[in-house]
């Protein structure tokens, strides 16, 4: 598995991936290819892909104010979940938000997305209601 950034070429997949994840997006809004292009032209570094063999298999998106970082959007594939994808792109997010200098570390989950919050609990996160 490689992880790399993502570029605006990825955008068909991770839609899908989003989609099928059941996550929440705006594809006709701050979404769309047009707007997704801008944010990865702007910060680069906070759109990250897990590839395997080539082929997108998870995605996280990245923001921060310069204190607290966010990870967002963390999907991966129904084939290739519970093979370690989603621990890695949260290492290398926490690795990417370190070099921004930032400290503070918070994982964005839906309430209702109880998978998720055991895996960030796993790798070090406590729970905090909203």
């Amino acid at each position: 598995m490689e992880i790399r950034k993502l570029r605006i070429s990825d955008y068909p997949k991770i839609i899908e991936i989003w989609s099928r994840a059941g996550l929440p997006f705006k594809p006709n809004g701050r979404d769309s290819k047009l707007a997704i292009s801008k944010e990865i032209k702007a910060h680069p570094d906070f759109f990250l892909g897990a590839f395997e063999d080539g082929r997108l298999i998870g995605t996280v998106v990245l923001s921060c104010d310069l204190r607290k970082g966010w990870i967002n959007r963390l999907a991966v594939e129904v084939s290739h979940r519970n093979r370690g994808v989603a621990q890695a792109l949260i290492s290398e997010s926490e690795r990417v938000l370190r070099e921004q200098g930032v400290r503070i570390f918070c994982g964005l989950v839906e309430s209702s997305n109880t998978a998720s919050q055991k895996l960030f609990e796993k790798c070090g996160y406590s729970k905090i209601a909203a």
